[in-house]
């Protein structure tokens, strides 16, 4: 068993997040071109597009600041 500590545990929780947010970043953008083909506007695909873009800054901002709170 490894211990939670386990710098090896650490790198692949690590990778797992990544993995999780570029999938999901891919999801969101193919979602947005299925979108638009579907209602034949570009609008749509442009306001999901840029719905994601957003939305992922802002969950790495926030991410980044709950990180530096915690080691005050």
């Amino acid at each position: 068993m490894s211990k939670p500590d386990d710098p090896k545990t650490a790198q692949r929780g690590a990778n797992l997040r990544t993995a999780l947010i570029l999938f999901s970043i891919a999801a969101v953008f193919f979602g947005g071109i299925i979108a638009s083909q579907s209602t034949r506007g570009s609008a749509v695909g442009i306001g999901v597009l840029g719905f994601a873009i957003i939305g992922f800054l802002l969950v790495t901002v926030g991410r980044k600041l709950h990180r530096g709170a915690g080691k005050q």
